[in-house]
């Protein structure tokens, strides 16, 4: 009996890696003897960098930064283990969970914080990046992070602009001549599954302005603020944003990557998969078990439980999803190989209970689906025993 573990981290409660030694108490109060494979995940969100450390034997290095809201706070970058390549996770230094709700605001957020990072890397000798750039509170299209790296970003006086997705409606010209130079020689894989252009109905302002605290108002200035900056950067660098697939990801920082350095994005999910080794722990499994906080219709769109789903589907394992809780459009799921999802509840509880007891009900809720998925197995066992004796 062959059990790859594969979930990503539920939110608010359970990294990947607890997420798996929970599933994996489940199985073993089925299969104590079966061989078990843990796997976490990720798929460029936050918690990516901590799953690629953690899968790789890598390290952490922590660095004192600047928040979305210009003030200091300690952030980490990753280092896998090769010794080569660096993970720098956005949300560590710019991200959402840095800010009280009630203090969110595009207008004025700065991913300066995340360029830091970058630099403090790149003195540290690495020229190998992935940078996972999901849970952003910015909408500044790479500006602040640019900044950090030492181009400057001028007004029409000739002065460096200020913080935040407001002041791109200032922006004249660019100087580029203090921009760190080893980026050019340096290569980065940008973890991103987020296809929306920089500007325009479908663009980083409009889609997830609100979500980072924009208002209907902020969100028309932001971008036209954005608009502005997308033709200073094409004037300078020939590029053009605007309409460009991916690059308003975290708040149009996919379009600073495309214009300014060496890159290649790759859906997240598919980074992790690779460098965990999945396809190699498939082989000769005979059930996957993955999951995540909430799975609904957006989890085709490239999140874990679908990624993990994939791999396992071509190497003819079947797979199965635990879920914190469930929404609509999961039917969508079932064609990429998923047998079933599953929710962790077991009776009427607050999200905050639901938290408290995250590892229990995953482990409660893995045992479940190990006893359903392998009846027949474990019927079997039972006849052989009662034979035996």
């Amino acid at each position: 009996m062959k059990i790859v573990i594969a979930p990503d981290s539920f939110k608010g409660s359970l990294s990947a890696v607890e997420a798996s030694k929970s599933i994996e108490r489940g199985v073993k109060k089925v299969f104590p003897h079966a061989e078990i494979v843990l796997k976490p995940m990720g798929d460029g969100g936050e918690g990516t960098m901590d799953t690629l450390v953690a899968v790789t034997g890598g390290r952490k290095k922590t660095v004192w930064v600047t928040d979305p809201l210009g003030q200091k706070v300690e952030a980490e970058y990753g280092v896998l283990g090769d010794d080569k390549t660096c993970v720098i996770e956005m949300a560590s230094a710019s991200g959402l969970s840095l800010i009280p709700k009630e203090k969110l605001n595009p207008l004025k957020t700065t991913t300066y914080g995340t360029g830091e990072l970058l630099k403090q890397a790149l003195n540290d000798g690495y020229y190998s990046f992935i940078l996972a750039i999901g849970g952003s509170a910015t909408n500044d299209g790479g500006a602040g992070m640019l900044q950090a790296l030492g181009m400057k970003i001028l007004d029409a006086e000739n002065k460096q602009i200020g913080f935040g997705g407001e002041e791109l409606d200032k922006v004249q010209s660019l100087d580029m001549s203090d921009f760190d130079s080893r980026i050019k020689a340096s290569e980065f894989i940008i973890a991103s599954d987020v296809q929306n252009p920089l500007i325009g109905q479908l663009g980083a302002s409009h889609v997830f302005g609100p979500q980072k605290g924009a208002s209907s108002e902020d969100v028309l200035l932001l971008d036209s603020c954005m608009t502005n900056w997308a033709n200073i950067v094409e004037k300078h660098t020939g590029v053009h944003l605007h309409n460009l697939p991916g690059a308003g990801a975290a708040g149009g920082i996919g379009g600073a990557f495309q214009a300014f350095f060496p890159s290649e994005t790759r859906r997240g999910i598919d980074i992790v998969i690779e460098y965990s080794k999945l396809n190699e722990a498939l082989l000769g499994a005979d059930l996957v078990i993955t999951g995540e906080g909430q799975v609904d219709f957006q989890t085709a769109s490239g999140k874990v439980p679908m990624g993990v789903a994939q791999a396992a589907k071509s190497n003819n394992v079947s797979t199965v999803v635990i879920a914190g809780s469930i929404g609509k459009g999961i039917k969508e799921l079932y064609r990429f190989g998923i047998v079933s999802v599953n929710s962790i509840l077991n009776k009427p509880m607050t999200l905050n209970q639901a938290f408290e007891r995250a590892s229990e009900l995953v482990e409660e809720s893995s045992e479940q689906i190990v006893r359903t998925f392998f009846h027949k197995q474990i019927n079997l066992k039972k006849e052989v025993l009662q034979y035996e004796n």
